[in-house]
């Protein structure tokens, strides 16, 4: 029998959204007869879970996938392959009816504020479209709905009738997060949603996020690559690069232990608000290779300053290294096992669990 103290501890809660070895290439044609001659390959087996009511914050560099990630498990494009699994359903195998019905689950705020919304429509008309197209209301239950998200996202009732063109970028942006609490989802894909914002909008914005998943307990995937925004959302973080997951852990542990190279090389980058500290910045030599045709191996290979031999050939496995954090690096053996911050000058010294170690411009 167990002490009051022993009790045991509730299991967490079955993911909501599922996401397993997702994959998007983009075709490339050339020539008369438009022949496929390669692909981008965008997204490539990417996988992570989210849990009901919790943030995933999936960060990167520009171009790395993030976005493409977001559109295709909500099928507004179609992905190559992969499963995506919510709510207990196969999204990717549903069709007709029931594709109609789960879209009103699964929602997105896109990251431009002014190309998002239709400059010929009323915000009325833009909030409302969504209850319309799934006949969830009519006539002046419609417009009390829709004054009634207005009133919760900032804005006030009599702007039903404006256009986009009268609103500032973080009124248009309250208007697109209207739009996607219309149909009362139970997952929301953020976009980029505060980066073609003010720092002071961003703000409003990130609260107004966080108060709303609180009152309705929706759960969000926050793409952005700000990881200072990301850290203060995110319950989890997912780092993605070329294409690909390269770490993920809750957003505590990522910023205190981050174990993948890379990762640490992001939160080097970010700036702190004192003048009087001094953060040793680790500067990536060269670019983000081409996705058309990534590098063997561990794609980051071409720029870690600890790149081995077994980097360049051989693709590192994904590791559990315990408390939901995984990593894909070679130089993490198990649990438990750490880097030592990398070095900032040269790629010359040797971290204590490499073997081999190659300097990355060598």
């Amino acid at each position: 029998m167990l002490a009051m103290n022993d009790a045991p501890i509730a299991a967490p809660a079955p993911p909501l959204l599922e996401v397993k070895k997702l994959r998007k290439y983009f075709p490339i044609r050339k020539g008369v007869f438009s022949k496929v001659t390669g692909h981008v390959q965008a997204v490539d087996d990417v996988s992570f879970f989210v849990r009901p009511g919790e943030t995933l914050g999936l960060v990167g560099e520009s171009g790395c996938g993030k976005t493409t990630v977001g559109r295709s498990l909500l099928r507004l494009i179609e992905p190559t392959s992969g499963t995506v699994e919510f709510d207990g359903k196969n999204f990717l195998a549903l069709r007709g009816e029931e594709l109609r019905a789960m879209r009103k689950e699964m929602q997105i705020i896109f990251q431009d504020p002014y190309s998002s919304l239709n400059p010929r429509m009323t915000v009325g008309a833009i909030v409302g479209e969504g209850l319309a197209v799934h006949n969830l209301a009519r006539g002046k239950e419609r417009v009390d709905r829709v004054k009634d998200l207005l009133h919760k996202v900032g804005l006030l009732p009599e702007h039903i009738n404006r256009y986009p063109h009268e609103f500032s970028g973080g009124q248009r942006q309250r208007i697109g997060i209207a739009r996607a609490l219309a149909l009362s989802p139970k997952f929301i894909v953020c976009d980029e949603a505060v980066s073609a914002l003010d720092v002071s909008i961003q703000a409003q914005i990130i609260n107004l996020l966080d108060d709303l998943q609180k009152a309705f307990g929706f759960s969000y995937l926050f793409i952005a690559h700000d990881l200072s925004v990301v850290e203060h959302i995110s319950d989890r973080v997912a780092v993605m690069y070329l294409g690909r997951i390269v770490e993920q852990a809750p957003s505590r542990e990522l910023y205190a232990n981050p174990l993948h190279p890379y990762t640490m090389a992001l939160l080097s980058a970010v700036p702190v608000a004192d003048p009087t500290v001094r953060k040793n910045r680790i500067v990536l030599p060269g670019d983000v290779p081409t996705p058309i045709n990534p590098p063997s191996g561990c794609r980051f290979h071409p720029r870690c300053p600890w790149v081995m031999d077994v980097c360049k050939q051989v693709d590192p496995p994904t590791l559990d290294v315990g408390g939901d954090h995984i990593v894909a690096c070679h130089l993490i053996k198990g649990p438990g096992a750490k880097l030592p911050p990398l070095p900032c000058a040269a790629a010359s010294s040797s971290p204590p669990s490499a073997t081999n170690p190659v300097p990355a411009n060598s």
